[in-house]
This record gives C-alpha cells, sequence and structure tokens, in this order.
C-alpha cells in the first residue's frame, strides 16, 4: 500500500511536470583557502596535505547547486588582496574562507573587506583527531586552523564585518550540513538582491500593517519593486484566444479536482487571466507579485482581480509566488521560502482550536500547491468574503507534518525583520469554503502562541513553508543584514 509520503511524492512529481519551475540565476560561492607560507620551506610536505584538503572542500562546492568562484590557495597578504580582488569582480552571494592551517588575519580581512560580501569561515581538520604518538610539528600543523578562528573573529568585529564560521573536519558530515545551511541563505540572498517584485492595484482599504514602502526593499535587499496597473493585465487578456483559453482549462482539469459548484463560465474566465497573467509576468520578467483591486458593481477591473486565483496559485506552483490583498512583505517571504525549497503559501490566523490546542490557519486567493495533502479542489463561489466579486477558488489542506512559518516584520525605524515559527499540522476538522487550511501544532497554548506571534511587528499574513527551517532562515537574515526573530 502507498504511505502518504509516497503519494506526496507521485503527486509533487505530476505538478512538476505539468507546471515546470521557472529558473532563476545561479547562487554564486566564492571560495578562497589559505595558510601560513612560513611554514612551506619548513616542512615541505605540508602544502601538498592541505592543498588536497582544499581540492575535497572545492569539489563539494562544485556538487552544491551554485556558480563557484575557486580564487585558490593563499599563502600571504600579498595573494589575499589578489584573490580579494578576483572575488569582487565575481559579485558572489556568499564567500566561503577555509583555513587549512593556521593564517594571520591580515591574508584574510581584504577579502571581506572589498568585496562587500558576506563570509562564512570554515576550518576543517584532516580527520577526526590526532595520532598524538606518531605526529610531529608538520603533522600537527594540518590541524590548527582553528587557531585562527577566534583572530579572524575578533578582527572582523573591529572592522564592522559580520563574523561566521562553522568548525570541523574534513569529512564530518554534520560540519558539511551546517555549511550547506549557509549555502541555502545565500540562495536566500541571491533571490531577494535580484529579484522584481510585482505589485499590481491599490493597497487594501484600512490594512495599515500590509503597507510597505518600496524603497525599503531597494535599499534593504537590492529588489526591484515593479509597480504595476490592471490595466496591464486587461490589455493581455484582451489577447488571449480561445484556443489558449480551453488550453489552459485542460491543465486545470489535469492539476485540481473541479467542485460541482464550479460554474463553466467563471472557470473559463479564471483560465483566460490566467494566461494572460503568465504573460505579464513573462513580459515584466518578475519574480514575485502581489495584487488588489477592490472593484464596483463587477465592472472589469473587479472581475480582473476576482479572476486571479487560478492562475496566481499555478503561477505559486511554478515557483512565482503570488499573494492576493496587496501583501508585498508577503510575497517576499513567500519567495524566500521557495528559494529555500520549502514551497510557501500565503497564509493567516483564521481561528482557535482551544481543545485540540492548536491554531488554525489559512487564507482565501492562491495556494502553493505543492503543500497539499491531496489533490487542490477548484470551488465555485458566488461570494469572495471581505471583497468584491466571485468566480473560482483553490482549496487545499496542507499535508500533514513540520512547517515553518516566515513573515518580514517591521519596526517603528522602517527596519525589516525575519520572524519564524516553527509548528506541525496535524490532522483534524476542517473548513470547505474554498481556502487554504491547516491546523498547526505550536506544542503551547494556542492563544499564548498568538501573544507572542504577534508581539513580533510581523503583520497578519505570512508565508507557511514545509519542514522546520528556521536554521536557514536565521541564516538567510544574518547574510541580508536584517534581525530574526522566532516564537
Amino acid at each position: 500500500m502507498a504511505t502518504t509520503a509516497d503519494r506526496t511524492g507521485v503527486r509533487t512529481a505530476a505538478l512538476h511536470d505539468l507546471l515546470p519551475p521557472v529558473t532563476r540565476r545561479r547562487t554564486r560561492i566564492g571560495l578562497v583557502s589559505g595558510g601560513l607560507g612560513t611554514y612551506w620551506p619548513q616542512f615541505p610536505g605540508l602544502l601538498p596535505q592541505l592543498k588536497e584538503s582544499a581540492a575535497h572542500v572545492a569539489d563539494r562546492f562544485r556538487q552544491m547547486d551554485a556558480e563557484v568562484t575557486d580564487a585558490g590557495f593563499v599563502s600571504d597578504a600579498r595573494e589575499g588582496a589578489r584573490a580579494a580582488e578576483e572575488l569582487r569582480k565575481a559579485d558572489c552571494d556568499l564567500i566561503v574562507l577555509f583555513l587549512t592551517t593556521y593564517l594571520t588575519s591580515s591574508m584574510v580581512l581584504p577579502i571581506a573587506q572589498r568585496s562587500h560580501t558576506p563570509v562564512l569561515v570554515i576550518d576543517l581538520q584532516p580527520s577526526e583527531r590526532m595520532d598524538h604518538a606518531a605526529f610531529g610539528t608538520g603533522d600537527w600543523l594540518a590541524y590548527c586552523a582553528q587557531c585562527s578562528v577566534p583572530e579572524v573573529g575578533n578582527v572582523f568585529r573591529r572592522a564592522g564585518i559580520p563574523f561566521r564560521s562553522v568548525s570541523g573536519w574534513l569529512h564530518q558530515e554534520s560540519a558539511w550540513r551546517r555549511i550547506e545551511q549557509w549555502i541555502r541563505a545565500a540562495r536566500i540572498r541571491a533571490a531577494l538582491r535580484h529579484a522584481r517584485h510585482g505589485l499590481m492595484g491599490h493597497v487594501y482599504p484600512g490594512m495599515l500593517d500590509v503597507q510597505t514602502d518600496p524603497t525599503l526593499l531597494a535599499t534593504t535587499f537590492g529588489s526591484h519593486v515593479e509597480v504595476l496597473e490592471f490595466d496591464d493585465l486587461r490589455h493581455r487578456v484582451e489577447q488571449v484566444t480561445q484556443a489558449e483559453t480551453r488550453e489552459r482549462m485542460a491543465l486545470a482539469r489535469q492539476v485540481f479536482t473541479l467542485d460541482e459548484s464550479v460554474v463553466e463560465e467563471d472557470f473559463a474566465w479564471g483560465a483566460t487571466v490566467s494566461v494572460a497573467l503568465d504573460r505579464l509576468v513573462a513580459d515584466f520578467e518578475l519574480d514575485s507579485l502581489a495584487y488588489y483591486h477592490r472593484g464596483l458593481d463587477g465592472e472589469l477591473h473587479e472581475r480582473l482581480a476576482a479572476g486571479m486565483i487560478l492562475g496566481a496559485s499555478l503561477l505559486t506552483a511554478r515557483g512565482v509566488p503570488a499573494a492576493g490583498e496587496y501583501e508585498l512583505r508577503t510575497s517576499v517571504a513567500q519567495l524566500a521560502t521557495q528559494c529555500a525549497g520549502a514551497g510557501g503559501s500565503f497564509t493567516e490566523i483564521q481561528a482557535l482550536d482551544f481543545e485540540d490546542g492548536v491554531v488554525e490557519m489559512g487564507h482565501d486567493g492562491p495556494a502553493h500547491l505543492a503543500l497539499g495533502a491531496r489533490d487542490p479542489l477548484l470551488r465555485g463561489l458566488g461570494v469572495y468574503h471581505g471583497k468584491r466579486g466571485w468566480g473560482v477558488s483553490v482549496e487545499l489542506d496542507v499535508r500533514h507534518g513540520p512547517v515553518t512559518l516566515l513573515g518580514l516584520g517591521q519596526d517603528a525605524d522602517g527596519s525589516l525583520s525575519f520572524v519564524t515559527s516553527e509548528g506541525t499540522v496535524v490532522p483534524g476538522p476542517l473548513l470547505e469554503i474554498g481556502n487554504t487550511t491547516s491546523r498547526v501544532d505550536f506544542d503551547r497554548d494556542p492563544g499564548e502562541w498568538v501573544d507572542a506571534w504577534s508581539a513580533t511587528g510581523v503583520g497578519h499574513h505570512w508565508s507557511l513553508a514545509v519542514g522546520h527551517r528556521t536554521a536557514d532562515f536565521r541564516a538567510a537574515a544574518s547574510l541580508l543584514g536584517i534581525d530574526h526573530r522566532q516564537v
């Protein structure tokens, strides 16, 4: 009998085939290895051993899903300066300094200063321990890179450079998992540095928490916000052919289960908007989209906004996250969780269940289909609660297991922060109202959790991602130069 994990894997593979993910710029990792050149003539066998370790480290990095610039092995401050210039030109998302033996801080400080790129220091001795009875001084020196770590940490702090390190041994998989966590964090930094966020329509009236200064994203992350109008979508809707609409409806039938409440005319409209939405994203090269339009009495722009859910869900499934209610910060959080390989669906609190001790979460509008416990459902709605319009909506229950919430908080000085909380989606009764829904157990009184979560400045929307990923997002916040808060 197929397990839940088996069925989830099959469903994910099918979605991958039907909705091929978008491709983005690969994460760029800079690597430089080094040791103190004074040792080489003193202990002739040492440098070849250290270079062999450096080659192993470089090979491990090449196996990761990243573009690696290896600046080679440095032995003194002049070589360190040359490596700094090479890595500066490479425009890396993270630079890794591999300390193979003791080296002086003067050899590596220029690399951090001139590149303007976050740095990770790693020291991986050749094995778990020395052979004390057999080792001489030259053998020991291959194990003493840790001596440099506090020196580099001190100098970085005095230079105002954030310090990060992973210490271990060369074939220690737990150390490599910690290193890979920083690579995933660099992937998030890369995505936000180069992201083009679409912002279409206008803010939901009265929601003061969702209002975000687009310039803040440019100054904090380097992102670009493309301000769009629903007329940009309208123009593309007018160019969609009937054949394209039928083709999109056929795709939707493969992806979704259609509830009997779905009205064919509304389904066709959602499919038409979906085709146009794909063109909008392609034309403006968008990495995410946040949207809202209030509308009035069924006029065209209201119908466009009401027809977004199908297409926005398909885009989210392909790795271009979409969020309703003009929630720019949440679409950014969704992009971060997507690039961490954890999906990420537009989410808010729906209710509390004090008997079962869970927080019920979800949202109307677009969902991340890869998070589903079963095939997503298209449900026809005559009313979108709190919004004008009608049409087809996506109903999805999140599969059981560990999840992480990631939201973008904002403080009085305008600074952004990553806010996370880890929980577990558990079984229980769910509403069937055309929403994404889940029951999350945070292992504490749900009311107390709401109070703690709300005190972080997170706002009332966030991204719900699969797996326990707080460590990844904490590392990403470090690379992005923002605070991280965990509930």
